[in-house]
């Protein structure tokens, strides 16, 4: 899911990056890893930088873009419902590191496509996830554990304790890494359910060296806003890595609070009453101890899951330090790095009226909400759904513009094939709009920029770059299946991922863009070798189905796609849609066996609607 930007020319490069507030020539704050400056002319950190900026230095740029062609292409180990990889890459001294769906790390020689070393972990994963480097280690996480892997070898370095409370905890971030301590956040739930309750998100920081705890933050009260309710209630946690400034000073988003609307006995988050602190929230966080230095909630008692769950990005407004925000209730905030306080806000994508339910469900004032059934934009999985990038007093928002129907308090329904994208460009000085282009798919590739362009990819398999002046569309690639991932550059090379296998015959790959490339990627590039590993139906059910829905013999509760108990298919439907996908839904031939897609159609038509079940909330 990404998008890239502009850079006029490489020696203005380090001028452009210290004037959005980095602290040396560089760019790279005092505190930072020894790696983020050796090789912050690549892309040493998830973001590129601190700052969650997301700017290239690059040497590709609009008269040279269409000179892009395949330089390498690597299979993607196993996956999940979200797709089969969902993180951006990082590059360091010439090797790429990544992570898959399945908690696998890679590295991969940056100019030849070699595969040096791999971890399997083969854990699932909800994503975004991904790794970061630092102190000659490369760090990672599991739904359940962090981890640091010698950066040279891939050998196991150290493993955390087990950082979760419970089966309704998961991690699915990629770490942030500053002034020897290792950021790592839980979150409300994991590739088997989320928001099912009595999930808190943690922020942990752990010792660079040892993987030893220093402290922990919660993001929500350990009571979850209702002693009486904690079975009910969860919330909050990272998504993405922190960003850290001059002074060392952390900056988080969170989450949303959940459940959300409510449940059918508690509607409208009436379980969970109050503004439900710190969800939807950024905060200034103290390095040393994690103590707030400051807080602003941008959406108090939020219904709709409208998570606050971007990376925040440092930036300057003139002489100002300000800090920029968004998520998916489809807004952009700019809040004064000092002490909290907004600047502006602008709306972005598509609202239908509903941006406002949240102030009478706070007040308890549930006679005056909307009657169910309702179609609320922006969705569940819409908004400002992956990373804006920065530059130039300019920042860019990738959208994403799907509906849901919220049959009931416990029913949404994902309208997938209404979806639709746009990339934004906005003045950071008042928040205005310089421009707008819509594009026909929902852009799940973030934004990355690279000199005049900014790049994303957009859910049917498009990588495409804008002119970051104009917005218009310069050059678009198809790539060989559809994709939720994001794009890294670095000196000639663009590095994205065919990630969501959507048709017969897709498979999923990693792909190298080089200028002067001239090989190709097709849909058939390759067999990849499935988590599941055997034959189990209700193992690779929970592995690669659980997040998206509900089947209550496997304790899923998923709501992007449908109650299965509900809709109680028989063996050749469930066959079919696992085979073939559609609707939104990844196909899962190449990914499975057709001994594991048999094994999975036989175990749903046999217990769909044996054990009762609601539809649950959906994952990130």
């Amino acid at each position: 899911m990404g998008t890239r930007i502009r850079i006029l020319l490489l020696g203005f490069f380090a001028l452009a990056l210290a004037s959005c507030g980095g602290s040396n020539k560089s760019g790279v704050p005092d505190g930072a890893p020894g790696e983020l400056s050796s090789f912050s002319d690549e892309w040493p950190a998830p973001n590129q930088d601190l700052g969650n900026r997301r700017v290239a230095t690059s040497k590709i740029d609009s008269g040279n873009v269409d000179q892009l062609g395949v330089a390498w292409t690597i299979p993607i180990k196993g996956g999940g419902t979200f797709g089969n990889y969902a993180s951006t890459p990082i590059v360091a001294d010439g090797v790429a590191y990544t992570q898959d769906l399945t908690s696998n790390v890679n590295a991969i020689d940056l100019a030849t496509g070699q595969v040096k070393w791999s971890k399997d972990y083969n854990a699932p994963d909800v994503g975004p996830n991904g790794v970061a480097i630092g102190y000659g280690k490369i760090y990672g996480a599991t739904s359940d554990f962090a981890f640091a892997l010698d950066k040279d070898t891939g050998k196991e370095v150290w493993r955390s304790a087990k950082l979760t409370r419970n089966a309704n905890e998961g991690i699915d971030m990629a770490p942030g890494v500053f002034d020897g301590t290792v950021y790592v956040s839980t979150v409300p739930g994991n590739a088997k359910s989320f928001y099912k309750g009595n999930g808190a998100g943690v922020l942990w920081a752990l010792d660079a060296d040892t993987g030893k705890a220093k402290w922990k933050f919660w993001t929500v009260p350990e009571n979850l806003w209702s002693t009486a309710h904690t079975d009910i209630n969860s919330g909050g946690g990272l998504w993405h890595p922190p960003a850290f400034d001059d002074n060392g000073d952390v900056y988080i988003d969170v989450a949303n609070p959940a459940p959300w609307p409510g449940t059918n006995k508690f509607p409208w988050g009436s379980s969970r009453p109050g503004p439900n602190p710190h969800t939807n929230t950024l905060l200034k966080l103290n390095r040393e101890d994690g103590k707030i230095i400051w807080e602003r909630q941008v959406l108090p008692h939020d219904v709709f899951d409208w998570d606050l769950q971007l990376p925040p990005i440092l930036a300057k407004d003139g002489s100002r330090d300000i800090v920029l925000a968004a998520g998916k209730q489809g807004y952009v905030y700019a809040i004064d790095a000092a002490n909290g306080t907004i600047v502006w806000k602008k709306p972005v994508g598509t609202h239908n009226g509903h941006d406002q339910d949240n102030e009478p469900a706070l007040q308890g004032q549930y006679d005056s909400m909307p009657k169910l059934p309702i179609t609320v934009l922006p969705g569940i999985l819409g908004g400002v759904e992956t990373q804006m990038a920065f530059a130039d007093g300019v920042v860019y928002a990738p959208i994403v513009n799907i509906p849901v129907l919220f049959k009931t308090q416990e029913d949404p329904s994902l309208e997938i094939a209404k979806g639709t994208g746009e990339m934004v460009a906005l003045n950071v000085g008042d928040g205005s709009v310089k421009w707008k282009r819509d594009l026909a798919q929902p852009a799940y590739g973030a934004a990355t920029i690279s000199n005049d362009l900014v790049f994303t990819t957009t859910f049917e398999g498009k990588l495409i770059a804008l002119d970051r002046e104009t917005g218009s569309v310069v050059w678009e690639k198809q790539m060989p299946a559809g994709t939720n991932a994001t794009v890294a550059i670095v000196g000639d090379t663009l590095i994205t991922a065919a990630s969501f296998p959507q048709g017969k015959g897709q498979q999923p790959v990693i792909i190298a863009y080089r200028l002067g490339a001239t090989g190709g990627a097709t849909t058939t590039s390759g067999a990849t070798t499935t988590v599941a590993g055997g034959v189990d139906g209700k193992q690779i059910f929970i592995s690669n189905c659980g997040s998206c829905h509900t089947l209550g013999a496997a304790g899923t509760s998923g709501s992007v796609g449908p109650n299965l108990d509900q809709l109680k298919p028989g063996a050749a439907t469930v066959e079919q849609q696992v085979r073939n996908g559609g609707g939104g839904m990844p196909s899962f031939e190449g990914s499975l066996s057709s001994a594991q897609i048999a094994a999975v159609a036989n175990y749903v038509a046999q217990n769909a609607g044996k054990v009762s079940s609601t539809g649950g909330g959906s994952g990130p």
